[in-house]
């Protein structure tokens, strides 16, 4: 019986291993510059949609949950496609690091959590705190996940055209 395949890990968890953080060579200027350029770009849609949608304290907090489970399903789509596929050197740290890290927002829910509270509804709180644990986990998995099984499948099906030529 074969095991399952390890899920997706970046590739530069382990920061003590140089060839694992190829993208700051030759220099790190340029992985920084498109952190910071995604950064800007995703904290300004997190902000649109914050203006957009707003809630009291008192209120649940619909516009933090979709930014973090949205969020969590582009940061699972985005390790799928560069653990399976490949990225170039500012790829990840666009999208990843800059665009995604900069649109979720997990000190503004710990914040909502607390104004929640402190409005006298704690139940709004928990149940806040609760759904988006939850759901921002299952994006991840679903984004991971269904990724990886259309990497396959295109990738099953350019193998069979090119077997068949």
């Amino acid at each position: 019986m074969s095991e399952p395949s390890p899920s997706p890990v970046d590739p530069d968890v382990d920061l003590t291993v140089t060839a694992e953080r190829v993208e700051l060579h030759p220099s790190p200027i340029p992985v920084l510059a498109a952190v910071s350029v995604g950064g800007m770009l995703g904290a300004a849609a997190r902000h649109g949609l914050g203006v957009a949608w707003p809630h009291t304290p008192a209120e649940f907090p619909w516009a933090t949950l979709v930014v973090n489970v949205s969020g969590c399903l582009l940061i699972g789509v985005l390790m799928a496609v560069v653990t399976r596929v490949g990225s170039g050197r500012l790829l990840r740290p666009f999208l990843g690091v800059g665009v995604l890290g900069g649109y979720t927002t997990f000190s503004t829910y710990v914040v909502d959590i607390q104004q929640a509270v402190a409005a006298g509804r704690a139940g709004v709180g928990l149940l806040y705190l609760a759904a988006t644990l939850v759901a921002a986990l299952a994006a991840v998995w679903a984004g991971v996940g269904v990724t990886g099984r259309l990497i396959r499948r295109r990738t099953a099906r350019r193998r069979g055209g090119q077997e068949n030529r």
